[in-house]
């Protein structure tokens, strides 16, 4: 139990579940089914955090016990499963206390992930695929389903731009942390004089809007276009005119969809991209607006890189913003990426 002291108040969590399982115990309760669920959405998740903790707990009672019992006899057996359980619990530990940081506003929501490789041809969009990979192996390393909205292929290699949904518990809250520029240095295999290259691309990342956020958006604010889908898709591509792209005249921003079989389904989609970047645009302003308040500088653009990638002449990957680094180049692109969103978030409690 010392182990987890600190984390948050035990006591407070049960007062909290009993205060919301008395609200749905109430006659009217279902009178607002919005708000209704929003209770019983509340309720699931601090009753997993409850439970998280007692399983921890007894896992720690457990090794403790283990310890005692070598601490009086040597026994080879034990020494490994007290090994085995140890490296299990320290993992499990780490994503506990990683998961209490997620507590902002859609931290909890689905994240839609946007990548865009920068200028450079061959090179940035195959740096632009190499991010790709390392978010999905993140995401399915989290058991989070994955889906593809758009897929736009690079000329020679790799991807022009990609938007996925990350469908999970925290999506958002933990992906958050990779919004911004992320670079790479290289020796290029594209090079026949294997000279050192540096490719960007920037990632975005927005929640996905759940039904109680409401964004109004005029329609005539909106140019839309059809298009023969391409990429990655299924059979219809290429078929018919399905996929989407709408311009937001005026913010001048794109989304567009071909992941979905028919236009229509394609423009739901690309209307709902639409309403979480204009969401997220208005976070960012309201971010830019606190940080200015504060007497700090929140830096935008392709020269604020927040992450750098280095294959040559040393390996090492480092966060600009939080100092974090780490030598192990292939675990990160593997998608080891939680040491680098705990440092991120512990940050922002400073």
């Amino acid at each position: 139990m010392q182990v987890l002291g600190g984390l948050f108040d035990l006591e407070q969590l049960k007062a909290d579940i009993a205060e919301n399982e008395y609200q749905m115990s109430q006659t009217n309760f279902w009178d607002n089914s919005k708000e209704a669920q929003k209770v019983i959405d509340k309720v699931n998740v601090l009753k997993t955090t409850y439970q998280s903790f007692m399983d921890l707990s007894k896992e720690i009672e457990e090794l403790m016990i283990l310890f005692e019992m070598l601490q009086e006899e040597a026994d080879e057996e034990i020494q490994k499963e007290l090994k085995k359980r140890l490296s299990k619990l320290s993992n499990n530990l780490k994503a506990y206390e990683l998961a209490q940081l997620l507590n902002q506003s859609h931290d909890a929501n689905n994240a839609l992930l946007e990548i865009h490789s920068g200028a450079g041809g061959t090179e940035s969009q195959d740096w632009g695929s190499m991010l790709l990979r390392m978010y999905t192996r993140w995401a399915d390393k989290h058991h989070f389903d994955v889906e593809t909205l758009d897929y736009l292929t690079g000329e020679e290699a790799g991807i022009k731009s990609v938007t996925l949904l990350i469908k999970g518990r925290n999506a958002y809250g933990y992906l958050r942390s990779e919004k911004g520029v992320h670079r790479l240095v290289r020796i290029s295999p594209f090079d026949s004089a294997k000279r050192r290259h540096t490719s960007f691309a920037s990632v975005d990342i927005m929640p996905e809007l759940t039904e109680d956020i409401e964004v109004e958006i005029n329609p005539d604010d909106l140019k839309v276009d059809v298009y023969r889908a391409s990429g990655a898709g299924g059979q219809h591509i290429n078929k018919t005119s399905s996929a989407v792209r709408i311009t937001h005249l005026p913010t001048k921003i794109v989304v567009q969809s071909q992941a979905q079989r028919s236009q229509f389904q394609n423009r739901n989609q690309a209307i709902n991209m639409l309403k979480a970047k204009l969401y997220q645009l208005e976070i960012d302003k309201k971010e830019q607006e606190v940080a200015a308040l504060k007497g700090k500088q929140l830096e935008i653009g392709w020269g604020s890189q927040i992450r750098s990638y280095i294959f040559h002449p040393y390996s090492m990957v480092k966060d600009h913003r939080t100092n974090f680094e780490t030598g192990n180049v292939q675990a990160v692109m593997d998608g080891d990426l939680d040491d680098f969103i705990d440092a991120y978030l512990k940050r922002q409690l400073k």
